[in-house]
C-alpha cells in the first residue's frame, strides 16, 4: 500500500515529521557532498530534502510516482515537479548526476525494474542516495509514519539489490533512533536518541541510508515488455437504407 501525497504532507507537518525532516536532511546533505553544477533528481517524496541543492545545482527535479500524486515544488516558484511512472521516467539516457530516493523503493511494485531505470538515466559515475525503512526498525512496525508502509529492507537486501544492478555501495549510515511518537517529552529528546543510538550501531535504527556509485556496464539487461495488442474493428460496407416516402 502506497500512502497518497496528502499522508506524506500531513506527516511532515506533524510534530514528529518536523523533527524527522532535519535528521534525514543532515544525512542526505553529508552523503551528497558538493552538488555544484550537477543535475539532481529526487525520487519518491523527496521534496523535504532537496532545497539545499536548488542554488548550486545545475538543475533539480522532483519526481513523484503516479500512484502517490504530486505537489508543485518549490512552493511559490517555478515548479520542478514531475508526475510519472517511475519505471519509465521522461529523462534521456545518462542525464542525471545525483539521484536521491526517499519513500521510493519501499513503495515500488518492482524494485529491480526501478534499479534498471535508475541505471539508464544515471550519468557515468553518477551517485545514488537511497533511504529506506530498516526491516527490524520500530518505525517499520508502526503505521503512524510513512516508513511503516511498503516493503522494509535489511542492509544485506539493499546491498544485494544495488550490486546486482551495477551500483556499488560506498557509504552506509543509520538514522531515526527515536520512537515514532508525537510525545513532547520524546521529541525534545530526539537529538539525544540520535547521538546515543549511534553508539549501538544499527541495533535500534529505523532507517538505512546508503550512497552508491554507478558502474559503467549494466549487470542485468532491461526486461522486454510485451507489446499490447490493440484490436481494430473491421468496417464492412453496408447497403444504404432506403427511407420511406412521407406524404
Amino acid at each position: 500500500m502506497t500512502p497518497d501525497i496528502q499522508k506524506f504532507l500531513d506527516f511532515y507537518n506533524s510534530p514528529l515529521g518536523r523533527i524527522t525532516r532535519p535528521l534525514l536532511r543532515r544525512q542526505i546533505i553529508d552523503l551528497a557532498g558538493d552538488v555544484r553544477g550537477k543535475r539532481v533528481l529526487g525520487l519518491g517524496f523527496a521534496t523535504p530534502f532537496l532545497r539545499f541543492a536548488l542554488e548550486s545545482a545545475e538543475r533539480v527535479a522532483a519526481v513523484f510516482p503516479a500512484r502517490m500524486g504530486a505537489i508543485s515544488w518549490p512552493i511559490n516558484e517555478v515548479s520542478n515537479s514531475v508526475l510519472c511512472d517511475p519505471l519509465e521516467m521522461p529523462f534521456s539516457d545518462a542525464s542525471i548526476d545525483l539521484i536521491i530516493a526517499t519513500h521510493a523503493f519501499e513503495h515500488s511494485q518492482d524494485s529491480e525494474e526501478l534499479m534498471r531505470e535508475l541505471w539508464r538515466i544515471a550519468a557515468p559515475n553518477a551517485e545514488l542516495i537511497v533511504i529506506v525503512p530498516r526491516r527490524h526498525g520500530i518505525w517499520a512496525q508502526r503505521d503512524n509514519n510513512p516508513f511503516g508502509f511498503g516493503h522494509p529492507f535489511s542492509r544485506s537486501q539493499l546491498d544485494n539489490l544495488l550490486r546486482t544492478h551495477s551500483f556499488i555501495p560506498k557509504t552506509y549510515r543509520e538514522a531515526l533512533y527515536l520512537p515514532p511518537s508525537n510525545s513532547k517529552i520524546l521529541l525534545k529528546s530526539a537529538r539525544i536518541f540520535e547521538r546515543g543510538g549511534s553508539f549501538f550501531g544499527a541495533t535500534f535504527a529505523s532507517v538505512i541510508c546508503v550512497k552508491a556509485k554507478k558502474q559503467l556496464f549494466p549487470a542485468i539487461p532491461r526486461r522486454k515488455k510485451n507489446k499490447a495488442k490493440i484490436r481494430i474493428p473491421v468496417l464492412a460496407p453496408q447497403t444504404a437504407m432506403k427511407l420511406p416516402k412521407v406524404g
